[in-house]
């Protein structure tokens, strides 16, 4: 029996932002589930983040075939939970899953052909015990695979309506451009490429965020604290229990140490702005115009709402915006 009953005034404060020049508003935080969805972590503390996630107004779920870990275990978590909680909201949300990284053995389970992107929705409808998804990617640039061939089997899934829009992630700004114009050709609604972006990595600076601007697409960005580097978390060392501290591939000692100072640096700006340095790191993302939304993982609902409430001061003056490139520099 289903005894979640969503917070009544959960539109209220949260804001929402057009991506590019479709007609989806997109919430400016929404959940991804990367990690702490799947098998290995607790299906009651995944439960209550998605149902704090949704009371605060955050209606866009982010997924991939191979989110867990293990592979698809993710999915299949989160379709228990719609299935058991949210089966009455599922006009409010809007949801997305990719494929494109290596999910199963054999020739056909990576990358961009028409074989892997239709079998891989398959299976991630199936997982999730969904009809359809609001927004299909393809998850990462294929180098052997004809664009063509992508896209068109991204816009036969939206025609079969296993998608209602389609979008890429970590596209480079000449493959987004392309990309938009062979999805136009073909009538098929594009509406967001997810890149990775945050003050230590702003790469989409440089031509991206221009392209999404000419093409009407949004932005979606995912990192946005740099692997937990733009929080407090390291400000006095490296904890036993942090992910730095561990065997993480994505951020070790060596990277804490040399942006420590940096980190320092942006800290006391952000206490100066009355917030967190995770705060305004999600605010410094949300002041571009094409940037529809900031994705953030949390692990916590105490996480979660400390989070959102970046959402509080999203405003930069010229003075601090100088200060944070000088020191980005």
């Amino acid at each position: 029996m289903n005894t979640y009953q969503p917070d009544k005034n959960r539109y209220d404060t949260m804001t929402y932002n057009r991506t590019g020049k479709s007609g989806v508003l997109l919430p400016s935080i929404s959940l991804g589930l990367w990690h702490n969805f799947g098998f290995n972590d607790s299906y009651d503390n995944a439960r209550d983040v998605l149902h704090c996630a949704f009371d605060l107004g955050i209606t866009h779920f982010d997924l991939a075939n191979n989110y867990g870990p293990p592979p698809g275990s993710a999915e299949e978590q989160f379709g228990k939970i719609l299935r058991s909680d949210f089966k009455s909201y599922r006009d409010e949300l809007f949801i997305a899953t990719k494929a494109g990284y290596l999910m199963w053995e054999g020739p056909y389970g990576e990358w961009g052909s028409r074989k892997y992107l239709i079998s891989s929705l398959d299976q991630s409808l199936k997982r999730m015990g969904m009809d359809y998804v609001d927004v299909f990617y393809h998850h990462r640039p294929d180098p052997n695979t004809p664009l063509e061939e992508t896209m068109g089997a991204l816009a036969d899934i939206v025609r079969q309506g296993k998608a209602l829009y389609a979008a890429i992630s970590n596209y480079n700004p000449e493959d987004t451009q392309k990309a938009a114009e062979i999805l136009k050709r073909l009538n098929v609604p594009f509406i967001l490429n997810q890149v990775r972006y945050s003050m230590f990595d702003r790469w989409v600076e440089d031509g991206l965020l221009h392209t999404l601007e000419a093409n009407g697409i949004g932005g979606i960005a995912f990192s946005p604290l740099a692997q937990g580097m733009l929080t407090d978390r390291y400000l006095n060392g490296i904890p036993k229990d942090s992910r730095a501290g561990g065997n993480s591939i994505f951020l070790n000692a060596d990277v804490v140490h040399s942006t420590i100072e940096k980190v320092k640096q942006l800290n006391s700006i952000a206490q100066h702005r009355g917030q967190k340095l995770s705060q305004m790191a999600i605010a410094w993302i949300l002041r571009q115009p094409q940037i529809a939304s900031v994705l953030i993982g949390a692990s916590s609902t105490s996480q979660l709402k400390e989070n959102v409430k970046a959402l509080d001061h999203l405003e930069f003056n010229t003075e601090e915006l100088k200060h944070i490139d000088h020191i980005l520099s």
